[in-house]
């Protein structure tokens, strides 16, 4: 795209607070003007196992603002940072026979899983574990060779690197944990506190799905930042509407509460302006702000445009962007939405294989933050679209 129509495109999908070109400053749609930031998901889960000591130490290495751990608690009641408190997914258990006893069965959310549980094993037990790649395209050569890092541990460690970065931790599964005698708010907030942290000055956000979790800290005193994750379970790639299928269609303690409601109602109005009353801002999938659709051919079926053999977003384009963003600004809400990754068949076909497009129409949309697998893609877009734009 020539430099004069991208600036176009700019300046016409971020709405601009002030004009673009000429000698007028450039004023971020942002909230608050400033340069979005760039969340590390889970630290640099896109080159090596996520949520470990290294995974981090790259993330801020490659200089994220940002890194995000995941909290859930082990037996002996320490937070670590796992994605899931089935330990089967992201670490190597399987392959430890002391621990083939532990396996089990165990209701998450209202589904029956089945694996090794974070909450049946000490602290010293968890860490004999390494931790594992999730997505086979990604390097598998480190599996094993790395640690699950602790809450603390990666608090320490931003606190040692000398930069402002802030710390975006979810409690996950809360009601889970809080089920199973592990609850994770009290211990969250204590961890915080001792660092000088739990303030709304603080180089903080914590983010949850479940409100109930966050309302708990607030009650409990808060002021730190507070983010509402919103989900879904899929797209229909034939229509680009999202999907919503248990336990991704709603928050668990909305669904024990027997609130009907899906997340998409957390979207509207009415919606954000609720969020508002207990939290800063909203972390949706990225799929509210911008969706995805494929092409169907005569027999109804999802056509493989770029025939791979495989169905997937890169089989599609992406739909006009939503007013999401603009709606929750107008509600006093900051947008960070997830995850941005590079794989191609993540890609629509509008991005030509470049994760660097999705990143920059993103940003010209005024979102506030992105969760990013690969925070030095998303760096350098973010640098790119700055410099574009005369930033």
């Amino acid at each position: 795209m020539a430099m004069k129509q991208h600036l176009a495109v700019m300046c016409a999908a971020s709405m601009a607070l002030a004009a673009c070109g000429g000698d007028d400053p450039v004023v971020l749609n942002t909230l608050d003007g400033k340069a979005p930031l760039v969340v590390a998901h889970r630290g640099a889960g896109g080159y090596l196992p996520e949520e470990t000591m290294e995974a981090y130490a790259m993330a801020i290495e490659q200089g994220a603002d940002a890194i995000e751990p995941d909290v859930v608690s082990t037996k002996d009641g320490i937070l670590i940072a796992r994605h899931d408190p089935n330990l089967i997914y992201s670490t190597d258990v399987a392959s430890h026979p002391e621990f083939a006893s532990r396996k089990r069965k165990m209701s998450v959310d209202g589904v029956e899983e089945e694996g090794w549980f974070a909450g049946d094993f000490t602290l010293a037990e968890i860490k004999t574990l390494g931790g594992i790649s999730t997505d086979a395209e990604r390097p598998q050569q480190f599996n094993g060779r790395y640690k699950i890092a602790t809450i603390q541990e990666i608090v320490d460690m931003i606190k040692k690197s000398g930069r402002n970065i802030i710390m975006y931790p979810e409690t996950k599964n809360p009601t889970f944990h809080r089920q199973n005698g592990l609850p994770l708010e009290d211990k969250l907030l204590a961890l915080l506190s001792a660092a000088g942290w739990n303030s709304a000055s603080a180089p903080v956000f914590i983010q949850s799905f479940e409100p109930g979790s966050l309302k708990t800290m607030r009650t409990k005193g808060s002021t730190v930042r507070m983010v509402q994750l919103i989900d879904a379970d899929d797209v229909d790639l034939k229509t680009g509407a999202l999907t919503y299928a248990a336990p991704f269609d709603r928050p668990y303690d909305w669904a024990l509460a027997g609130d009907k409601r899906l997340f998409s109602a957390m979207v509207t109005p009415a919606g954000l302006a609720e969020i508002k009353t207990y939290a800063d801002a909203i972390g949706p999938w990225k799929r509210y702000i911008v969706s995805t659709k494929g092409s169907t051919g005569a027999d109804g079926k999802l056509i493989d445009a770029n025939n791979d053999g495989k169905l997937n977003e890169a089989d599609t384009t992406t739909t006009a962007p939503t007013t999401l963003v603009t709606d929750a600004h107008k509600a006093g809400l900051l947008v960070h939405p997830y995850t941005f990754r590079n794989e191609k068949r993540r890609l629509p076909r509008d991005y030509k294989g470049d994760p660097k497009l999705e990143y920059k129409q993103f940003y010209a949309l005024g979102v506030d933050g992105v969760f990013s697998d690969f925070a030095d893609t998303a760096l350098a877009a973010r640098a790119d679209y700055l410099r574009e734009i005369g930033y």
